[in-house]
């Protein structure tokens, strides 16, 4: 399992990174130094945006545990899950907003947009 690396979230990053060209939403950057390394972050807006992967971020709706190594799988979902918490509350100390997008969320990308370009509005105010 050590031997094993993440590829940095790439297809979902990426998707998203490609709703947000075509959509024509400005602004963000990648790869910010903050707290658990949001995806993308909206610097003006002070937004950090979390895009999560359904099996790594435990997902009620789409994470299914593997059969074998659940001693292994269960706990390691449960410590993203409280590290998540955790990112969030340092962040909003810090005083940025924080989103989190579940990427099953990204295969209709409507409301995702929606959701984003109404916390812009608010930041814009």
């Amino acid at each position: 399992m050590s031997s094993i690396r993440s590829a940095g979230n790439r297809t979902t990053e990426l998707r998203f990174a490609a709703i947000l060209r075509q959509n024509h939403i400005a602004g963000w950057r990648r790869n910010q130094k903050l707290p658990g390394k949001p995806d993308f972050v909206f610097s003006r807006a002070r937004l950090a945006v979390f895009v999560d992967g359904c099996f790594w971020h435990g997902c009620s709706w789409h994470c299914r545990m593997p059969k074998s190594h659940q001693n292994y799988w269960i706990p390691k979902i449960a410590r993203n899950k409280a590290r998540d918490k955790i990112i969030r509350a340092q962040l909003k100390a810090a005083g940025w907003r924080v989103l989190r997008i579940w990427e099953h969320s990204l295969n209709k990308p409507q409301p995702v947009i929606d959701k984003l370009a109404s916390v812009l509005r608010c930041s814009a105010k």
